[in-house]
């Protein structure tokens, strides 16, 4: 289909939410947190991937502080050096942390030792950073075997809902997309590393809230499903 047929259903969807539904309170007006979030209430996951880059992760923790929602980020280890300060700012409004290697590269064959250079070298940068390591694991390209599983030490978490930001950075086709594939209990795959995909995931914040949908990171969504998360695990949703 073409770009111009999907900004035509982007820009009909975008009418319809604002005709039908009052303007959206920001998220943390609505909900006091995920504890008291009825069982009834739609969930999404919202993650990112391949960041920090600090101008466009940035902005998006600003629109994300506006709406009261928490997000996951899986981060690239390479990048951590210079933005110690933007994945603090991450762990101190709520958001999660998890590991996206460390060079960006298929973890499936990997022999123990490229393994570790990859998913541990990672885990020690962000640990040092933030004091801690709990974090999720986030192959790339979702590309995971046998060998990973036994060797991530923590859940492996991929995705449901993927409207493929980086292929043609379009707006309105990853808005169009993103809210049409929207399910609950689902895991929003986003990329923070381009203007576009901040600009269309906080529309789809915007959109998807106005119709009952509340915001979290991956533990808040797997914890309301009454779901533990286990290492060596990989999880795609939390559809109920």
């Amino acid at each position: 289909m073409t770009n111009s047929f999907w900004r035509q259903i982007g820009l009909a969807i975008l009418v319809i939410a604002l005709l039908l539904t009052p303007p959206a309170l920001p998220q943390q007006a609505v909900f006091a947190g995920i504890a008291g979030t009825p069982a009834t209430q739609k969930l999404i996951a919202l993650t990112f991937d391949d960041g920090p880059r600090r101008s466009t992760t940035t902005r998006l923790l600003d629109g994300l502080a506006e709406r009261g929602v928490h997000a996951t980020f899986f981060l690239v280890g390479s990048r951590l050096p210079y933005q110690e300060d933007v994945v603090l700012r991450m762990e101190r409004e709520g958001h999660q942390l998890g590991i996206h290697t460390y060079d960006h590269v298929l973890l499936t064959g990997l022999k123990q030792a490229d393994f570790d250079a990859q998913v541990e070298t990672s885990r020690s940068k962000l640990t040092a950073i933030v004091g801690h390591d709990s974090f999720l694991l986030r192959p790339p390209f979702g590309k995971w075997d046998e060998g990973v599983r036994i060797r991530a030490g923590c859940p492996i978490v991929l995705w449901s809902i993927d409207p493929e930001d980086w292929k043609d950075q379009d707006v309105e086709r990853i808005v169009a997309q993103g809210v049409t594939q929207a399910r609950d209990g689902g895991i929003l795959l986003l990329h923070d590393i381009f203007d576009s995909s901040v600009d269309a995931a906080l529309r789809i914040v915007d959109i998807l809230h106005a119709q009952g949908y509340y915001f979290c990171t991956i533990e808040q969504l797997f914890a309301a499903r009454g779901i533990t998360l286990q290492p060596g695990e990989v999880y795609w949703n939390a559809y109920p």
